[in-house]
C-alpha cells in the first residue's frame, strides 16, 4: 500500500441494522447522548426516536427513511447510518449500506434472528461490511441469550461469503437504559454506559482508505433539499479530494461542469460547512441541480463513473388515480392528475424501489416491494394534502424461461399459543405450506410458512385482528416460482349504500343485523360507497340515510332506543387488503371511503351479466 493509500484512522462509517422493533433506533439515540452530542438542557436528551423525525415513522415506531449522524470519541469521527429494519424499504437499506465499512447487527434476545435479520445481514455480506452483532433486550422475562447468540452464528455459517465474516464481536445491551456489556451474564449491571460499543467499533470496523491522489469520485447515495441551497446531494467520497470552487459534473451525464459552493459534514444531527472533504468522509454537497440517486459525481474529465446501487425489483403493483367519487375535491389540496404525475416524479428520484408507469386517461400503476412499502407512500400523500383513488394491489408475474412465475414469500409469524388454531386455519385457505412450527416458550409459538405473495395480501391485518392484536407477523420475499392454485374469495359481501345521504341512527342499526358497519351516524355517504362487511359471501345494497317513520301512535315497548355498534375503524393498510377485483379506496387527507368501481346497482348488474355471458 503506497503512502497516500493509509488508512485513515480518524473516522468510521458505520451502518446500524436490524429486524424492525429490535431497538436499532433506540440504541442510536442512546449513541448521541452519552457522547455528549447534545447539552444537557436540550429538548433531545429527554427525547426517544431522536432520529425518527418523520411523523409516520414515530406512529409505527419503524424507521421508514435512512439517516446519518455522527459521535466522536477518542478524536474519532464516526459516521452512523440508521437504516430501515423491512425488507419493504430495501432500496434505502441497499443504498445507505454502500456508505459504511461496517455495521452493528441488533439482535433480540427473545425473538433471536428474524426474517428482516436475515435480509439485511445478507446485503451487508454482499458489501463486504464488518459486523458487530448485540444482542439488545436481555433484560426481557423470556430472553434466551444462549440460544439466541447459537442461532445468530447459525445464520452467520449459512449467510458468509468469506471466512472473515465468521469472526465477530458478540456485545449484550439493555438499549432503552443507555446500557452495553462485552460480557453475559452481565457482571456489573449497575454500570451502564455504551462505552463497550465505542469501544469495539473503533477496534473493529476498518477504517477508511485514504486514497487522496486519484481523481474526486463519489456515489449518490441520498438527496436532501434545501429551500436556500436546493438539492443537496449525500454520499461518500470513494476517491480523490474536493474544495470549495472546485469544478465536478456527473460522470454518468458528462459535458456539463458545476462549480461547489458549498461542502458539508455530518457532526451530530446538523451539517457543518467544510471547505475539504477526502476520500473516507461522508459529505454533502450543494449546486448540482440535476443529480439522482446511484449516478457518479466526478471530477471534470473524468467520464468513468462507479458502478451503481442494484435494487431489488417490485414484488407489487396496483391502480392509482386521481378521486374520482361524487365527494371528489372536497376534502384535499390538490386533485388533479397533474399534481399526483408531478408529486409521483419527484418521489422516483429518491424512492428506489418505487416504480411508475402512465396509464390512459391521466391513471398511472406504482409498483412497490411490498404492501408496506406502498402504503407509506400512500399514506405520506395523503398527508401532504393530495386526493386519490387505488385499486386493489396485484403481483407482479414474470415469464421466464416461457414459464408463468409469481413472487413467493416466507412468512414468520409469532403468537401467544390461545391463538395458533386461527393462524393454521388462516393460513390453511391460502395455501401455504408449513416450513417450521415451534415453541419459543411456554407461552408463544413461532409459524414459518411459504406463500404466494398474493395470499400475504391482507394477511397481516386479518391476523391482527384474530389474535387482538397480539401477532408479530413478518415477511420476506423468496424469488419466484411458477403460478399456483387461484385463490378463493376469502373475504365476505360488502354492504353497499344504495343513496346519498347522511347515515341515520334507524337506517344503521338496521344495516347491523346484516354485518358489521365502517360508518357512524351523522357520516356522508354516496350511492355505491361501502359501509361495511356482510355476514355472507354476497354484496347487499342497504339504506343507511334511512329515518323512521313518524305517527302519532305510541308503542308499549321501549320506543326509539335503538343500541348502535361502534364502527370499525379500518387503517390505510387494512382498508388496501380488503378490497376485491371491482372494488376501489378513496384517499383524502381527512377520509378513507371503499367503495364499488360501478357506483350504481343497475351498472354492477349488467356488468356481472355481461362476464356470466
Amino acid at each position: 500500500m503506497s503512502e497516500s493509500m493509509n488508512r485513515r484512522e480518524d473516522i468510521r462509517n458505520i451502518a446500524v441494522i436490524a429486524h424492525v422493533d429490535h431497538g436499532k433506533t433506540t440504541l442510536i439515540d442512546a449513541l448521541l447522548k452519552q457522547t455528549h452530542v447534545f447539552r444537557e438542557n436540550q429538548q433531545e436528551m429527554r427525547q426517544s426516536q431522536i432520529l425518527d423525525a418523520n411523523d409516520l415513522e414515530r406512529e409505527r415506531g419503524i424507521t421508514i427513511l435512512a439517516k446519518n449522524c455522527s459521535v466522536r470519541y477518542q478524536d474519532v469521527h464516526i459516521n452512523i447510518i440508521d437504516t430501515p429494519g423491512h425488507a419493504d424499504f430495501s432500496g434505502e437499506i441497499e443504498r445507505t449500506l454502500s456508505m459504511a465499512d461496517g455495521a452493528i447487527l441488533i439482535v433480540d434476545a427473545q425473538e433471536g434472528p428474524m426474517p428482516q435479520t436475515r435480509f439485511v445481514l445478507k446485503k451487508a455480506f454482499e458489501l463486504g461490511l464488518k459486523v458487530i452483532v448485540v444482542v439488545n433486550k436481555i433484560d426481557k422475562k423470556f430472553a434466551r441469550v444462549e440460544e439466541v447468540i447459537s442461532k445468530t452464528e447459525d445464520l452467520f455459517m449459512e449467510l458468509a461469503t468469506d471466512d472473515k465474516h465468521l469472526d465477530f464481536t458478540v456485545l449484550f445491551a439493555v438499549a432503552r437504559e443507555g446500557a452495553v456489556w462485552s460480557e453475559f451474564p452481565v457482571k456489573a449491571p449497575t454500570q451502564k454506559s455504551v462505552t463497550p460499543l465505542l469501544d469495539a467499533i473503533i477496534n473493529n470496523i476498518p477504517a477508511p482508505i485514504s486514497d487522496v491522489d486519484s481523481n474526486f469520485k463519489m456515489l449518490v447515495s441520498s438527496l436532501d433539499y434545501d429551500n436556500h441551497l436546493g438539492r443537496i446531494v449525500i454520499g461518500r467520497v470513494r476517491q480523490g479530494v474536493l474544495r470549495i470552487g472546485d469544478s465536478i459534473q456527473v460522470a454518468n451525464r458528462p459535458g456539463r461542469l458545476f462549480k461547489v459552493t458549498k461542502l458539508m459534514m455530518f457532526e451530530g444531527l446538523n451539517k457543518v460547512d467544510v471547505g475539504e472533504v477526502k476520500s473516507g468522509d461522508i459529505v454533502a454537497i450543494s449546486g448540482i441541480p440535476e443529480v439522482f440517486i446511484g449516478e457518479t459525481i466526478s471530477s471534470a474529465g473524468d467520464d468513468k463513473p462507479l458502478p451503481t446501487i442494484v435494487v431489488s425489483e417490485p414484488t407489487l403493483h396496483m391502480y392509482l388515480g386521481s378521486n374520482t367519487s361524487p365527494f371528489a375535491g372536497q376534502e384535499g389540496e390538490f386533485t388533479t392528475s397533474r399534481q399526483l404525475e408531478k408529486r409521483l416524479e419527484r418521489e422516483l428520484e429518491t424512492n428506489l424501489s418505487l416504480r411508475l408507469k402512465k396509464l390512459e386517461g391521466g391513471k398511472f400503476m406504482i409498483s412497490g416491494r411490498g404492501e408496506l412499502h406502498l402504503s407509506v407512500l400512500l399514506e405520506t400523500l395523503r398527508r401532504e394534502g393530495y386526493e386519490m383513488e387505488v385499486g386493489k394491489p396485484e403481483v407482479i408475474v414474470k415469464t421466464i424461461d416461457g414459464v408463468r412465475q409469481e413472487p413467493y414469500e416466507e412468512v414468520t409469524i409469532i403468537v401467544p399459543n390461545e391463538h395458533v388454531g386461527v393462524i393454521n386455519q388462516e393460513l390453511g385457505k391460502r395455501y401455504a405450506v408449513l416450513v417450521k412450527h415451534e415453541a419459543i416458550n411456554e407461552y408463544e409459538t413461532e409459524f414459518v410458512y411459504h406463500m404466494p405473495t398474493r395470499a400475504t395480501i391482507g394477511l397481516r391485518g386479518v391476523l391482527l385482528t384474530m389474535t387482538k392484536g397480539t401477532v408479530v407477523f413478518n415477511s420476506q420475499v423468496l424469488g419466484y416460482r411458477s403460478v399456483g392454485t387461484e385463490l378463493k374469495k376469502l373475504r365476505l359481501g360488502a354492504l353497499i349504500a344504495d343513496t346519498t345521504g347522511e347515515v341515520l341512527s334507524y337506517g344503521l342499526h338496521a344495516a347491523q343485523q346484516r354485518g358489521t358497519t365502517f360508518v357512524a351516524p351523522g357520516t356522508k355517504v354516496y350511492e355505491g360507497m361501502i359501509i361495511g362487511l356482510n355476514s355472507n359471501e354476497r354484496d347487499l345494497t342497504i339504506n343507511v340515510c334511512k329515518g323512521k317513520q313518524l305517527t302519532n301512535m305510541r308503542s308499549s315497548g321501549a320506543d326509539g332506543i335503538l343500541h348502535i355498534v361502534p364502527p370499525v375503524k379500518l387503517s390505510l393498510e387494512q382498508a388496501i387488503g380488503f378490497l376485491e377485483d371491482d372494488e376501489l379506496l378513496e384517499i383524502t387527507p381527512k377520509s378513507l371511503r371503499l367503495r364499488k368501481k360501478l357506483l350504481t346497482d343497475l351498472d354492477r348488474r349488467r356488468a356481472r351479466r355481461k362476464t356470466s355471458s
